[in-house]
């Protein structure tokens, strides 16, 4: 039975203190595929991503660049929200923690907090990274040989001492700790819980949570000169954007708490441990989920603006096509893991698993059809053993896709439906339908039949992967479109014989890379 249950997932919000780049558009690519699966099989789903706009890094870069931070701001985070366009995201809402919604939201949060008794002022003194926006303990720095001092992602740390409010984390180190035993799926993979367990383990400090050294942040209530550290105000965005604070009986407050968060490993601490440390003083419910992704590397090195190795989303788009470079990055990747990327590797699967498999699939068995069957689907005669085991196949892919994507094991999914294909193009080859042709066209009419019924089959199962082109295949089998969601897969939706077919024309070219 269809599960119409609300469900909620979300990007990280993207520092625009830059243009986004291929990590910012990978994130929303995994994210956009499993908000687009749970759509497909019946889920109400609420799919959120935006732009972490406040902080001292802002400032700095809009100052440098001779601009507003809040002209930064809107130039940039109209770039991330064009590179969602470009990507064909379907994300619900685009949440820019500038906006007044938001600044409400997070006085609403930090009140809350205040009122249960976690928030005092003091001094801080200790080691500050802009770039990552990061408190950090003597303990996890080191000075270098270049005589500068960097925090644990390898940025530069600085000695900042100054009033500030602080957040009673240490409290809440118990708390987490069973929160993360009574819950084993709240971080995800493994080795990203067994880090954060280790973290809050060996001791949680009180938080600072206010700066007065700049203004570019959400004003501390009742307390103009200090404004909030960014991700107290950053990490409210996932509750803002639900209206949950303002009006818990509101029509987006049901998707509160998201089922998941999909980030960055480089940002597991703040969701792992902070988040759910002020969701807990304020007294409101937890994301059920936390999942981080790897890295993408380029040809095995991690990219950097000094390497001069960073990667254009845009320009990969152009080049290779949108739908092929999501598939690249979905399939090649493990999910969670570190991935490595390159021009040829794109190419390689472009023409292996597209153009030679799926594409060729379904070019050739369709094209069969259209010539041979009086242009429309064929009777599908009595079943053999063969044909009952290839439907058999495509008709458990569903099942198997569904419990994977709920790991977020979206490479593994994809991987399994590329192994039908390839079985498919097996069974077409042994039962040579152009063959029977001449000897027994009605049995050629069954082994064309099963086979565009599995072309079917996978296109439906491709669309939260590859939503345009398999958009097209169904349109080659004719699918009607209030036909193409999950609840038409297997025996439900089987092709209708009869049902007429245009002349099938190319979904995947294959790629030639171009002469240098």
């Amino acid at each position: 039975m269809t599960d119409k249950t609300p469900f909620y997932i979300t990007t990280a919000i993207s520092y625009p203190n830059g243009k986004p780049h291929i990590g910012h558009a990978y994130e929303l690519i995994a994210t956009d595929a499993i908000a687009r699966f749970q759509r497909l099989d019946g889920r109400d789903v609420f799919f959120l991503t935006g732009t972490d706009e406040h902080g001292q890094k802002m400032q700095q870069t809009a100052r440098a660049e001779g601009i507003t931070a809040q002209e930064l701001a809107d130039r940039n985070s109209g770039e991330f929200q064009a590179m969602a366009q470009l990507l064909n995201a379907s994300n619900d809402d685009f949440i820019r923690t500038t906006e007044a919604r938001h600044h409400e939201a997070s006085r609403d949060i930090w009140n809350l907090m205040a009122e249960n008794g976690d928030i005092y002022k003091d001094s801080y003194a200790g080691w500050y990274s802009v770039r990552d926006e990061a408190y950090y303990q003597e303990n996890e720095t080191e000075l270098r040989a270049d005589g500068v001092r960097y925090g644990p992602q390898g940025t530069p740390v600085e000695w900042v001492e100054e009033e500030s409010y602080f957040f009673k984390l240490s409290e809440y180190q118990d708390k987490l700790l069973k929160h993360y035993e009574d819950n084993p799926d709240f971080i995800g993979p493994a080795e990203r819980r067994n880090e954060v367990v280790s973290f809050v383990k060996s001791g949680l400090k009180d938080l600072s949570i206010s700066r007065t050294t700049f203004d570019w942040g959400i004003k501390v209530p009742n307390d103009p000169s200090h404004v909030m550290y960014v991700w107290v105000d950053a990490l409210t965005n996932y509750i803002t954007a639900t209206g949950y604070l303002q009006d818990p009986n509101g029509p987006r407050a049901k998707y509160w708490p998201a089922d998941i968060h999909v980030i960055g490993k480089d940002i597991i601490r703040f969701h792992a441990v902070y988040w759910p440390a002020f969701l807990m003083s304020a007294r409101l419910p937890l994301p059920k989920r936390v999942f981080a992704h790897g890295f993408l590397l380029n040809k095995g090195e991690k990219m950097s603006k000094s390497l001069g190795n960073v990667v254009d989303p845009v320009n990969l788009v152009n080049h290779f096509g949108l739908d092929q470079v999501r598939y690249f990055f979905l399939r090649e990747v493990s999910f969670g893991q570190d991935g490595s990327y390159s021009e040829e590797a794109i190419g390689t699967r472009i023409n292996s698993d597209l153009a030679n498999g799926i594409g060729n699939l379904a070019s050739r068995s369709l094209s069969m059809i259209v010539k041979n069957c009086d242009g429309k689907i064929p009777e599908c005669g009595p079943l053999t053993d063969e044909d009952r085991a290839m439907l058999a196949q495509a008709d458990a892919l569903l099942a198997s896709t569904r419990e994977d994507m709920d790991k977020q094991m979206i490479h593994r999914a994809l991987a399994s439906i590329i192994a039908v294909v390839s079985e498919t193009d097996r069974y077409f080859a042994s039962q040579e339908p152009w063959a029977l042709k001449k000897t027994d066209p009605a049995r050629m009419g069954t082994v064309l039949y099963v086979t565009a019924e599995v072309v079917r089959q996978i296109a439906i199962l491709l669309q939260p992967f590859m939503p345009e082109s398999a958009g097209k295949l169904l349109d080659l089998v004719a699918a009607p479109v209030d036909k193409r969601d999950f609840s038409e897969s297997g025996e439900a939706g089987r092709l209708v014989p009869g049902t007429p077919l245009e002349a099938p024309k190319p979904v995947f070219p294959r790629y030639v890379a171009p002469e240098t």
